[in-house]
C-alpha cells in the first residue's frame, strides 16, 4: 500500500444517513474495489515475463504493458475523485468497475502486444474512476465516529489481499495461463457491480468540490505521454530519433503548461499553492523520491527472478512476502511511534533502512538459495518501508487544515502514482544502457559464431528474455541483466537516501502560509 491509500481521497462533508446493513455493503465495495485495483498491478507485474515470452515482447513493451495503466491511473486520479463528488461517488465507482472489468477482459483476449498495451491504458482509466471512489463512499456512508474503525477494516483487508494476491497470480500464471491474470477480475468485477447497484447509497459533495479541470488533466496526460514516450523508446531507437525528440519536447511543453495552467485556475486539479507549506512539500518531495525507488526497482524483480534465477511464477510472487507481511504487521506499531517522537525521526530513519534493502537486492548474483540472496533483502526493505508509511500519511494529513485533507490525500497518492509511473521508464533505460555495455564484455571473449551473435543481436531488446541455444551465451545474458539490476537497486538506494536527506533539511523547519 501507499502511504496515501489509507486516508481518502476525496474530502466528505456529507454523510449519507444508511442503515448498518448498507455501511457493511458499502464496505465490502470498498475492499474488493479498491482490492482488484491494488492486485491487478501485482499480479500483472508478476505475469510479466509470461506475456513477454507468449507475445514475443520486447522489455520495452513489458514496460508500457505497466505504464500504459500506470499513466491513466496517474493522471486523471484527482479527476476521478472530482467525478464522483460532482457526478455521485457510487455511480463513478460504478462506471469505473464497468470498464475496468470489460478492460480486463480485453487483456485476456489480446492477439498480440499492441491490444494488450491498449486495453491496459483503458484499465488504467477504469481505476482512475474506481480508486478515488472506494474510500469516499465509506467516508460518506459512516458517521465521524466510526469512520476510522471502517477504514482500519478497509486497511487489515487490503493488508491480506496484498498478501495473497501476488501469489494467487504467479500460481495462476505458473500453472493456468498468463490470461488469468486479468480473467481473475471478471467474477469480481461483476459481483462489485450487484453489490453496488442494489446496496450501496448514493452520495454527492460540495458544489466546490464538484468543479472540473479538464485543460489540466488532458496536460498532464500529454506531458507524462510524452515523456515517458521517449525514455523508453530512446534504448531502442536512439536518442536523435524523430519520434523520440518529438515526444519529449511536446511532453516537456505539456507539462510546463500543465504548471501553468494549474497555477491559474479557479479550481485546480493540483493546487500548486498547497506546496508553500514546507512540511507538506517535504512529505510529497519524499513520496517522489521514495515511491520512484520502489515501483522503478520492483518491476524489475520478477524478470530477474523468472528468466534468470529461474523461479516459477509462484516463487516470484511469494518472494514480496516478506515485505507485504513485516509492512501489514509493523504498521499499527509505527503509527503508535509517531505519538511518541513525531513523523520526522521515522522519515529520516525509514528511508535510510529502506536504502539498505535495496543495497541488499544488488548483492546476490546468479543462483544461490533464497533465504540467502533476496529474502534478507525483502525483510530489510519491508522493515524500511513500514518504518515511513505511518509517519508518512501523518506528516500529509497533519500538513493542512482539515478542510484540505481530501485534498491532501489526493495529491499525495498522485504523486506516488506518478514517481512509479516516470521511474520504471527512467529506470528501463539504466537497465538497458548497462545491459548492452555488460553484453558486449561478456561476448566478446567467447568467440560465437555468427549465427549466435545474430541470434542475440536480433533480440537484445529483450534483456533477459533471449532465447539463445548456446550455454555460454545465456550465462553471459544472465551475469548482464544482473549487471543492470544491480545498478537499478542502487540507484534506489541512492533515491532512499536523498529522500531521508530532505526530510533531515526541510521538514519541520517552519511553514510557509499558503496562498
Amino acid at each position: 500500500m501507499r502511504p496515501s491509500d489509507a486516508p481518502s481521497l476525496a474530502s466528505s462533508s456529507d454523510v449519507v444517513a444508511c442503515s448498518p446493513s448498507a455501511q457493511r455493503w458499502t464496505l465490502v465495495a470498498a475492499i474488493v474495489g479498491s482490492g482488484m485495483a491494488f492486485v491487478d498491478g501485482t499480479i500483472v507485474n508478476v505475469a510479466l515475463p509470461a506475456i513477454q515470452q507468449a507475445l514475443d515482447a520486447t522489455t520495452a513493451d513489458a514496460q508500457w504493458v505497466m505504464e500504459a495503466y500506470a499513466l491513466l491511473l496517474s493522471a486523471l486520479l484527482l479527476v476521478g475523485g472530482v467525478l464522483g463528488d460532482r457526478f455521485g461517488r457510487r455511480r463513478v465507482f460504478v462506471l469505473g468497475t464497468a470498464i475496468f472489468t470489460f478492460a480486463s477482459l480485453c487483456c485476456a483476449l489480446s492477439p498480440g502486444i499492441d491490444a494488450l498495451i491498449a486495453a491496459r491504458a483503458l484499465q488504467g482509466l477504469g481505476a482512475a474512476l474506481l480508486v478515488p471512489g472506494s474510500l469516499a463512499l465509506i467516508s460518506s456512508a459512516y458517521p465521524k465516529e466510526r469512520r476510522g474503525a471502517a477504514i482500519g477494516t478497509w486497511s487489515a483487508f487490503s493488508g491480506i489481499t496484498a498478501a495473497a494476491g501476488p501469489v494467487l497470480g504467479g500460481y495462476l500464471v505458473e500453472y493456468v495461463s498468463w490470461h488469468w491474470a486479468f480473467l481473475i477480475n471478471l467474477p469480481l468485477g461483476v459481483a462489485l457491480l450487484a453489490i453496488c447497484y442494489w446496496r450501496v447509497p448514493e452520495s454527492r459533495g460540495g458544489e466546490v468540490a464538484g468543479r472540473l479541470d479538464i485543460g489540466g488533466a488532458l496536460l498532464a496526460t500529454l506531458g507524462l505521454t510524452g515523456v515517458v514516450y521517449a525514455l523508453i523508446e530512446a534504448p531502442l531507437l536512439g536518442w536523435s530519433a524523430p519520434a523520440v525528440l518529438a515526444a519529449a519536447a511536446i511532453g516537456i511543453a505539456g507539462l510546463v503548461a500543465f504548471v501553468l495552467v494549474e497555477r491559474r485556475a479557479a479550481a485546480p486539479m493540483l493546487p500548486l499553492s498547497l506546496f508553500r507549506h514546507r512540511d507538506f512539500a517535504a512529505a510529497n518531495a519524499l513520496t517522489l523520491l521514495l515511491y520512484a525507488a520502489l515501483g522503478g526497482s520492483l518491476f524489475f524483480v520478477p524478470l530477474n527472478l523468472i528468466q534468470v534465477q529461474g523461479y516459477g511464477a509462484t516463487g516470484a510472487g511469494a518472494s514480496l512476502l516478506p515485505f507485504i507481511v513485516i509492512m501489514f504487521a509493523l504498521s499499527r506499531i509505527t503509527g503508535q511511534l509517531v505519538d511518541r517522537v513525531g513523523a520526522r525521526l521515522p522519515l529520516i530513519v525509514g528511508p535510510l533502512v529502506a536504502a539498505a534493502g535495496f543495497a541488499l537486492y544488488a548483492l546476490p548474483g546468479v543462483g544461490g538459495s533464497y533465504w540467502t540472496t533476496f529474502f534478507p533483502a525483502s525483510c530489510v526493505l519491508g522493515l524500511g518501508m513500514s518504518i515511513v508509511v505511518a509517519p508518512l500519511t501523518t506528516t500529509v494529513m497533519n500538513a493542512l487544515p482539515p478542510s484540505l485533507a481530501g485534498t491532501a490525500s489526493g495529491v499525495n497518492n498522485a504523486v506516488s502514482r506518478t514517481a512509479g509511473l516516470l521511474a520504471i521508464a527512467v529506470f528501463g533505460v539504466v537497465m538497458t544502457q548497462v545491459f548492452d555495455l555488460a553484453l558486449q564484455a561478456r561476448l566478446a571473449p567467447l568467440a560465437l559464431p555468427g549465427d549466435v551473435m545474430h541470434e542475440i543481436a536480433m533480440q537484445k531488446a529483450k534483456l533477459a528474455g533471449i532465447v539463445v541455444d548456446d550455454a555460454a551465451a545465456r550465462d553471459a545474458i544472465h551475469e548482464a541483466f544482473v549487471a543492470g539490476f544491480r545498478a537499478v537497486m542502487l540507484l534506489s538506494a541512492g533515491l532512499a537516501v536523498v529522500s531521508s536527506a530532505v526530510t533531515a533539511l526541510v521538514l519541520g523547519r517552519g511553514t510557509a502560509r499558503a496562498g
